[in-house]
């Protein structure tokens, strides 16, 4: 079979219809006809997904609507907000930063930021506060577009935090914070002083050649992003997609789910996706590019990082089982089972991959996936424009990265052409 396939015509919904473009390698037709089946049986609307294996491109494709209101039609080019995955895409950036002596896993945030070690916080090192074990969840002084912007600003709001827990003996989904908390890090360890956004791009997108952003500049016109279709918030726990204890989290207005996912306060989630936010820095939920990126970038993470300049110190640590919190792995945001490691989600009981223990990467909010595998040599990335109410395992990544699986376990132990798409 050719590795370049034509446009396939598929009815999505009623009266609409989809064409599937895009290129899977010899081998790898079932997470074609997978991504086709998420359209027709998963309530697809736009999407992208991308794989690589053995260093090589083996699955690249799109289809369906950038925008359900015009009908404008999902394009190579199109990027879209991935919300979580932001975070192993900026995750890279802590490791580059190891890779080149810079920054100590094991060392104190306050030995690189000494103004980080106010109310109680002098003690929890880098490998702490990477694995969302410092206890810096929720940030209380209340945020908006204006002081993200001020990254100074911002800095001393995040010094000022006390924790919550005592770190390291628990662990709590930081879903906005990690990534400021990196950024400034970063900023502190860069001999140059580069933001999060701008060092991800000279050092990690240049060299891959990457179509990702950390901060949307002003050149990407409007036109190239997908439109996101976000569940309203009532809706999402009609479905009963999330934890129990989530659900009732979300009731208190004090608890620490609200007040970790509800800072800065939007009417929406997909809020991110505005001219008022997309400029900023968000390392943690605001990063916008394509499924080939995202499995690019992983590739490189999962065949040996040598384009990155990562050594076999810098693998090892991300690879090695991750060191879990004291107290157990229940997540005290997401009120399930988890498991961190710098910056990275590890298998876990809700999220496992399907690659092996050392696989590595991050979900986001709505249903976008990329991941790292090593032991299968393996880069993926996912990504979609209409949101779904699970957390951290949707159904259609889902879907996908299962039909990846049985073509990996099918081909040849000696095959390692992988014919690029």
């Amino acid at each position: 079979m050719s590795a370049t396939q034509p446009p396939s015509l598929y009815e999505v919904g009623p009266g609409a219809s989809v064409v599937i473009h895009g290129t899977v390698a010899p081998g790898f037709e079932e997470v074609r006809e997978t991504f086709h089946r998420n359209f027709v049986e998963r309530n697809e609307l736009g999407a992208a997904c991308a794989v690589y294996h053995r260093g090589r491109k083996v699955v690249d494709l799109w289809g369906g609507w950038k925008d359900v209101h015009t009908r404008e039609p999902w394009e190579e080019d199109t990027c879209a907000l991935v919300f979580s995955t932001t975070k192993g895409m900026a995750a890279i950036t802590a490791a580059v930063a190891h890779a080149r002596g810079w920054l100590d896993f094991e060392a104190p945030v306050a030995t690189y930021w000494p103004e980080f070690a106010q109310a109680g916080k002098s003690r929890i090192t880098v490998r702490q506060l990477l694995a969302h074990q410092g206890g810096l969840a929720a940030i209380d002084e209340p945020l908006d577009a204006k002081k993200l912007a001020d990254l100074d600003g911002l800095a001393r709001i995040l010094a000022r935090q006390a924790p919550e827990w005592e770190p390291g003996t628990r662990h709590g989904y930081h879903s906005f914070s990690i990534g400021w908390y990196l950024g400034e890090l970063l900023r502190r360890v860069d001999p140059q002083h580069r933001t999060l956004g701008r060092f991800f791009r000279e050092e990690v997108a240049a060299p891959l050649g990457l179509e990702f952003h950390i901060g949307l500049p002003a050149d990407v016109p409007a036109s190239r992003l997908a439109r996101l279709q976000a569940l309203p918030k009532l809706e999402v726990l009609r479905r009963n997609q999330l934890p129990t204890g989530m659900v009732l989290a979300f009731l208190w207005p004090g608890s620490l789910t609200t007040r970790s996912l509800g800072n800065p306060r939007l009417p929406l989630l997909s809020g991110l996706d505005s001219p008022e936010y997309r400029p900023l820095e968000l390392p943690a939920s605001g990063g916008i590019g394509q499924a080939r990126a995202i499995a690019r970038a992983y590739s490189a993470m999962a065949t040996g990082g040598t384009e990155l300049g990562l050594g076999p110190d810098t693998l090892r640590a991300l690879t090695e089982p991750p060191v879990l919190p004291t107290r157990g792995t229940r997540d005290l945001v997401l009120k399930l089972k988890t498991a961190f490691s710098l910056g990275y989600t590890r298998p876990c009981p809700g999220l496992d991959f399907g690659f092996g223990p050392r696989a590595f990467g991050t979900s986001g909010a709505g249903g976008s996936l990329g991941f790292a595998a090593p032991d299968a040599q393996v880069g993926f990335g996912y990504v979609m424009n209409r949101m779904g109410g699970t957390i951290l395992n949707d159904l259609r990544a889902r879907a996908l990265r299962e039909a990846l699986q049985r073509c990996i376990a099918r081909l040849p132990t000696s095959d390692s052409s992988g014919a690029a798409a």
